[in-house]
């Protein structure tokens, strides 16, 4: 299959390269060769903290991204691994691994922003690496959360007040997985087991307090729970002691710790079973083509100073796929049109009715490859190209009727010509002849099938030019009375008037049935319009509802942690004051 890609290593996507981003060619032909969906995974973190390792693992490789095993930073900018899917047919797996965070050769953190938001606005999986526990430095290492809003545009034009509601980041930002590695505490809360989950919710509450210091502690905990409604979190053991962390990549999993092993399939197990496909607003799944739209639109705007805008960039992605989707409408229309359509045909109704039948099936072809058609811009474009189509194969019908029926009169009414130069008809009697002979042959003609909708007017206009042979035929013929030939020129002029009333109510008709067919075209576009509104409403409102779900669970969440904490402090002052109670009862007892 054209879009399955089978690359044997990373390629880089976007270059890091004197502190701007560069996209790579060579990466972007790769993506623009995918036309399966994909399912983007990327990982974050600071340096030297493991990153790239579990990256190969996700690809099932041992060697790949590069792992280093000094205290330097090897991966810069983000690299692509492009695979199929593991465990959904006709999906590609793409693998983004980022340079580390907090680089101390780089000394600019504006970079590390940047590799941070595009990872967030590239995945649909975005993974959090991390070494050790959860504490004040992790979040605070983390800063780069709460910086989201002030790199990332839902919107081109936000709300009055200039602030975006965090559902708008909601909407499209990928799931949360944070991974801690060389986890050494035994998971336990109140003497309980927990799960890693546990640990990361609990490790996410809030503090109650307005001090500067309450909202430091708050800020990060804050803007994970708002823009990452669903999150996950693995721990892992330390994989073989620190000689041997440098030969990871040589490593066999018998060699490695049989805990680390184990907490590593978990994790490559939900990812490819969990991860979603990367879907954009309004329920757009992105394939290879549209990730490398999203991937140009982003890293040109942070290069000219803007910052990246979601709404920008599924616009800039609707003008390609519109023009496509206009080109592929007229390709299967051109195809279906060639392959049916016979020349000429027997009525205008025959070609009209056929056009009818491929323009539904083009307008179909175009909305469901459209999206985000501002205005119908590129509708009323497809419109108007099969109207020109529509016209252009219209005029082809008449000429290959007009061209058949010509070469059809030559041929059926040559013994005609040859008579008359032969001047069998110049004699006594010859013009009954002459006329015996036209009916003869008409009747011959119009026999014939299939001569297409001229075949009236280019047999008149046939006749029309052999009035004058038959006028003078008629006037040398002596056997005719002077009466008789007035009467049979009488009879031809309304003969002729006849055929031209004939062909003037063909030709009405015709244009009554061109009228329609444009109705009918209208029609058709506005019902497939209205299809698919009604279908991208639902869809919206399904994203919408999903959307204010997850906030109100998060909201919910937090009531329930102040409840739980306003329990807490209830519980403790009662215990406190009946401890004081208790406190004068003994001192009684004991006088």
């Amino acid at each position: 299959m054209a879009s399955e890609i089978h690359m044997s290593g990373p390629e880089c996507l976007i270059e890091n390269t004197n502190g701007r981003l560069l996209v790579n060619p060579k990466a972007l032909k790769i993506l623009s060769a995918i036309q399966q969906p994909v399912v983007v995974v990327a990982i974050v973190g600071l340096y030297r903290t493991g990153k790239s390792y579990l990256m190969n693992k996700l690809a099932g490789k041992n060697k790949g991204f590069s792992l280093g095993s000094t205290v330097q930073s090897h991966t810069k900018g983000i690299w692509m691994w492009c695979l199929p899917h593991p465990k959904k047919p006709e999906h590609t797996l793409v693998l983004l691994d980022t340079e580390g965070l907090g680089d101390v050769e780089k000394g600019d953190n504006q970079n590390d922003s940047w590799i941070f938001a595009l990872a967030i606005l590239l995945s649909s999986t975005f993974v959090y690496n991390s070494m050790g526990t959860i504490n004040q430095q992790a979040m605070d290492q983390l800063h780069y959360v709460t910086e989201l809003t002030d790199r990332i545009r839902a919107k081109a034009s936000p709300e009055v007040d200039g602030v975006e509601d965090s559902a708008d980041f909601v909407s499209f930002f990928p799931d949360f997985v944070w991974t801690l590695r060389d986890f050494s505490l035994d998971l336990e809360a109140d003497g309980q087991s927990i799960t890693a989950d546990e640990y990361l919710e609990s490790s996410l509450k809030l503090k109650k307090g307005t001090s500067q210091k309450d909202k430091n502690f708050n800020l990060p905990r804050l803007c994970i729970r708002k823009f990452f409604p669903k999150k996950k979190c693995f721990i892992f053991d330390r994989p073989t002691n620190r000689k041997k962390l440098g030969q990871l990549e040589k490593l066999c999993d018998d060699e490695l710790d049989s805990e680390f092993v184990q907490q590593a399939a978990v994790f490559c197990s939900y990812i490819f079973r969990n991860s979603k496909t990367k879907t954009l607003s309004g329920g757009i799944k992105v394939n290879g083509p549209r990730l490398e739209t999203l991937v140009q639109t982003y890293v040109s705007a942070i290069n000219s100073g803007d910052l990246p805008c979601m709404e920008n960039a599924v616009l800039a992605l609707a003008e390609i796929e519109n023009a496509a989707a206009v080109k592929k409408a007229i390709a299967h229309y051109d195809q279906q049109m060639g392959q049916k359509l016979q020349l000429p045909t027997e009525t205008l109704q025959e070609l009209l009715d056929l056009h009818r039948t491929i323009e539904k099936e083009a307008i179909e072809v175009f909305m469901r490859r459209s999206l985000k058609d501002i205005d119908h811009l590129f509708q009323k474009e497809l419109a108007a190209q099969l109207d020109k189509k529509r016209d252009d194969f219209c005029n082809k019908n008449l000429k290959a009727s007009s061209d058949h029926c010509s070469a059809l009169l030559k041929d059926i009414f040559s013994p005609l010509e040859e008579g008359v130069k032969e001047g069998i008809y110049s004699k006594p009697g010859g013009y009954r002849l002459f006329i015996e002979k036209i009916q003869e042959l008409k009747k011959k003609y119009l026999q014939e099938p299939r001569k297409g909708i001229q075949a009236e007017e280019i047999l008149q206009e046939y006749l029309k030019s052999k009035e004058s042979v038959s006028g003078a035929i008629l006037q040398t013929d002596q056997t005719l009375s002077e009466q008789e030939k007035l009467i049979e020129v009488e009879r031809v002029k309304a003969e002729s008037a006849q055929a031209a009333a004939k062909m003037l109510e063909e030709m009405q008709i015709k244009n009554q049935q061109m009228m329609e067919q444009k109705e009918k075209s209208y029609q058709e576009h506005v019902k497939q319009l209205t299809n698919k509104m009604e279908r991208d409403r639902a869809q919206l409102l399904e994203e919408q509802e999903k959307t204010l779900s997850l906030k109100l669970q998060e909201q919910a969440r937090l009531l329930q942690e102040g409840f739980q904490e306003e329990n807490r402090r209830l519980h403790n002052e009662i215990q406190n004051l009946q401890k004081k109670m208790n406190k004068p009862r003994q001192q009684c007892c004991l006088s």
